[in-house]
């Protein structure tokens, strides 16, 4: 274990928010940069305190980022030969301290080290067992803590308390735990955890795929308000997360770390105020080969499983009472032994869903099983997704939604929707990427359609009609056939094009109409060229960068990071509205909202503003008309600029950040983007008056551009909507001309 924090130029060119590139240039150009002190001649690993002093005397950070500073000290304590993991589980429990009895460490903080180095493990103790039960674990050695059988302490530790004799904090950690304060002070105990967890699960991709909250929250709206809900693949629990405070929420994982991260994770959203302990009961061990609750039933089951797994267990379960009929599931089909394990577990009428890929639809291996979910009964919807709902990003996954069998039950319909299918409003669904899913019409779209069919199915009602290119309901023993193929695409059919020819006839007047509004090009373009007057724009006049104006007054900068809020609201939908970097970058309206208690402090946009990604460039949009909202929260990767209007033109400005100078000169590259140096930016010293005047002339441009882009939009919807209708009959060719 390092003595000292190290960090690679990876991470370096993030503290600094440059480039690799950069990080590399500063080392053959600054003789005084830092040497390496561990790491391999091609990834070397450097003291941060010399990096931090380094950057700070080049005037390239003021101060290390608090987070940053707490992430290098979890990394410090982690022990090579230990899971990687086991830090954050004592930094949870020193924020569950902060969350459930500020007042005890506004005691502790104030004592010596040598006190404290006793008195917070003892704190940690009385907490856990106050919040989990009085089953957790008393000492650092017990198997159990924080709650049954997560195999971690109830001080916080894995079993053994790091540096010093057992039960004694270090000088690391005790450091560690006055720098959780601060961040717990800043951010909230239970928002600092979060940012942890995310930095974790950054570094441990390989190891762990945490569901999104959005993801999360859809299938958690879909179970409805069950009073128990069981997840056998718990990872850090963003499934239980999302559930009412008021369902008893019960989980495994095969890491007992990660599940003691997930136990900590849901104790610190649990208001402060509710009464103890905790109902969570979170178990370790493989769901599957040690089912930690055999023969327990529950209201819902809900679960994102690994995939693609082989060695599930297969030989040593062939006669598992979870096999309906004793049909096990094949070697290669490890998905539906999850899928029959949540069945397993449903009480009769209870709700299953789970995220699966969309291979399991169709793999002939799993025909069998498939059929057999068919004839049961229990299998109710298959909705398609969009790529990006959830890892693995690329791969537009599959919500399977089941109901156990009640006796005398002979409904036997299943709901194929296809969500990731393209509808007008709704077109960046079909377009795939984390960041393009616009989850407020995916919600509207899966629970509209998956709770009109329930409630048809629950009360003996006529099921909702098919709607093409969406849904279609589709007897069982319609599916019964030699591939059993649960695929929606495959049984959806394709939607008419809107409005039949009315509607074509629309689109193509619309766009006429666009294309006529354009303005002439040639008033677009500049008069006589000659050689620029200096100051004139021309590059040979006086500069000034953006940094130098926010020194001096004249211009705010709000930036937010990788991290920004960006989740809708579920129980807020009049909530703030959050504008992403891909809004921004198409022109979009804002897809998501805030809660307004979660909106408190952050920026909101106002007229004048100009918006900025921090990726790419060639970007910039002004608030007002015709620009993006005011009264909008700053989504990822954005920069708000707020001009004095009264010396500099926001039109003015947002066109210099919209040329191809601005990228080139105050870009920064790493190995897969470019990210725009905001306070390098340039921009000529111009009066006020001459500002407005070249901004009034950017402006015009930048309508310009924004009209054709709307044109090129419907004009490719529009040849979509023709080529459908011709491919599917419904209209005649036109005319040869």
């Amino acid at each position: 274990m390092p003595d000292r924090p190290e960090v690679t130029a990876v991470e370096i060119a993030r503290l600094a928010g440059v480039g690799r590139a950069a990080v590399s240039n500063w080392r053959r150009r600054h003789p005084d940069f830092p040497r390496p002190v561990g790491g391999t001649d091609s990834s070397p690993a450097f003291a941060l305190t010399e990096v931090e002093s380094w950057l700070r005397s080049q005037g390239k950070i003021a101060e290390l980022p608090l987070l940053e500073r707490v992430w290098r000290l979890v990394e410090t304590l982690r022990d090579p030969a230990g899971h990687p993991a086991a830090p954050l589980v004592r930094a949870g429990a020193v924020l569950l301290l902060h969350h459930r009895e500020p007042d005890r460490w506004a005691a502790l903080a104030d004592q010596p080290d040598t006190r404290l180095a006793t008195a917070l493990p003892r704190a940690l103790a009385d907490t856990a067992r106050t919040v989990f039960g009085p089953d957790a674990a008393t000492g650092p050695d017990a198997a159990t803590g924080p709650g049954p059988g997560t195999g971690i302490g109830a001080d916080g530790s894995d079993g053994a308390t790091g540096p010093g004799r057992p039960g004694l904090f270090g000088s690391t950690e005790l450091d560690l735990a006055r720098l959780l304060a601060r961040l717990a002070a800043e951010a909230g105990p239970a928002a600092a955890y979060e940012q942890l967890l995310t930095r974790y699960a950054e570094a441990n991709t390989r190891q762990l795929s945490p569901t999104p909250p959005e993801a999360a929250e859809l299938l958690a709206a879909v179970a409805g308000v069950p009073a128990t809900v069981l997840d056998p693949a718990t990872g850090l629990g963003a499934l239980l997360l999302a559930l009412p405070s008021t369902t008893d929420r019960y989980g495994q994982d095969s890491d007992p770390v990660t599940a003691a991260l997930a136990r900590l994770r849901l104790a610190l959203h649990a208001p402060a105020a509710d009464p103890a302990p905790l109902p969570v009961d979170l178990r370790p061990g493989d769901a599957l080969r040690a089912d930690a609750y055999t023969g327990h039933t529950f209201d819902a089951v809900l679960c994102q499983p690994p995939y693609n797994e082989r060695d599930w267990g297969h030989d040593e379960l062939q006669f598992d009472r979870r096999w309906p009929g004793g049909l096990v599931p094949p070697r290669g089909e490890s998905e539906l032994a999850w899928v029959l394990h949540c069945l397993a577990h449903t009480r009769p009428g209870g709700l299953t869903a789970l995220l699966l890929p969309p291979t399991v639809a169709a793999r002939r291996a799993g025909r069998r099983v498939r059929a057999e979910l068919l004839r049961s009964g229990a299998l109710r919807a298959v909705v398609a997704l969009p790529a990006g709902a959830a890892p693995p990003y690329g791969v537009p996954l599959h919500l399977w939604v089941l109901r156990a069998p009640r006796p005398g039950d002979d409904f036997r319909q299943v709901l194929m929707l296809d969500a990731a299918a393209t509808s007008p409003g709704s077109a960046e669904l079909a377009e795939g990427g984390r960041d393009k899913v616009r989850w407020p019409e995916l919600r509207r779209t899966v629970l509209d359609a998956w709770r009109a069919f329930d409630l048809a199915a629950r009360e003996g009602l006529p099921l909702p009609e098919d709607r093409p290119g969406r849904y279609r309901t589709v007897a069982a023993i319609d599916l019964l056939d030699d591939e059993t193929d649960l695929s929606p695409a495959r049984h959806v059919p394709p939607a008419a094009p809107p409005g039949g020819a009315a509607g074509l006839s629309h689109l193509g007047g619309r766009l006429t109409e666009l294309l006529d509004g354009l303005a002439d090009p040639g008033t677009l373009l500049p008069g006589p060229v000659a050689d620029p007057a200096p100051g004139a724009g021309g590059g040979a006049g006086p500069v000034v960068t953006l940094g130098e104006l926010v020194r001096s007054g004249l211009l705010e900068v709000h930036s937010s990071g990788a991290g920004a809020p960006t989740r809708p609201a579920a129980t807020d939908p009049a909530g703030t509205p959050v504008l992403t970097d891909q809004d921004l970058v198409t022109g979009a309206a804002p897809g998501a909202v805030l809660d307004r208690a979660a909106a408190e402090g952050t920026p909101l946009t106002r007229p004048g503003d100009v918006l900025v990604p921090a990726l790419g460039g060639g970007v910039a949009r002004v608030v007002g008309p015709g620009g993006p909202p005011a009264g909008a929260a700053l989504g990822r990767q954005l920069h708000l600029l707020r001009p004095d209007p009264a010396a500099l033109d926001p039109d003015f400005l947002a066109g210099h950040l919209r040329s191809t100078a601005a990228a080139r000169r105050a870009a920064s590259h790493a190995s897969t983007t470019t990210r725009l140096d905001i306070r390098r930016v340039e921009l000529p010293r111009l009066p006020i008056a001459e500002q407005r005047r070249l901004g009034a002339a950017f402006a015009r441009l930048a309508v310009f551009d924004a009209t054709l882009q709307q044109a090129a939009a419907l004009g490719h919807a529009l040849t979509q909507a023709v080529t459908d209708a011709l491919a599917a009959g419904t209209a005649e060719p036109p005319s040869a001309p």
